[in-house]
């Protein structure tokens, strides 16, 4: 299988997942991967990957590639306890979609003013720890180098 890119899905800070403040995500539970502490200001969440928009929640959405891999990216920490407020759909489940595409317009701003955690897991799912190498940190842009899932 050929490397896969996983780009950042919007303009923050990379940190390693264990920095996530939420243990399912910090402690791999989901899977490996690395996260984007982001910029607060509304802002777009993009595809990380190019293929299926598999699943399409308001604050979570999963791409799987041509070659079956899925990235799961998680807009913000217990943000289903939102339903939806503050979050845009900007796409449907079930399309075809290219790395870069917008997906969900939302704001980290008000998500932590809301008390919760901002913070974006990306998470290479059914994958093993040692398939994502590469994991980005400091100031990231969206489409930037997150991780390679090797």
């Amino acid at each position: 299988m050929d490397t896969l890119l996983v780009g950042a899905p919007l303009a923050g800070t990379a940190i390693a997942l264990s920095e996530v403040p939420d243990a399912v995500f910090a402690e791999a539970m989901v899977g490996p991967g690395g996260a984007v502490d982001p910029d607060r200001r509304p802002t777009t969440a993009y595809a990380p990957i190019t293929g299926t928009l598999v699943k399409l929640k308001p604050h979570a959405f999963v791409v799987v590639g041509t070659d079956g891999r899925g990235v799961l990216v998680h807009l913000g920490i217990d943000t289903v306890n939102l339903d939806g407020e503050g979050f845009e759909l900007l796409t449907e489940e079930g399309v075809e979609i290219v790395a870069g595409s917008p997906v969900i317009r939302w704001n980290p701003a008000a998500v932590e003013a809301g008390g919760l955690s901002p913070v974006c897991p990306v998470i290479a799912l059914d994958a093993p720890g040692e398939a994502v190498q590469d994991v980005a940190r400091g100031a990231i842009e969206p489409g930037g180098a997150l991780f390679q899932w090797v």
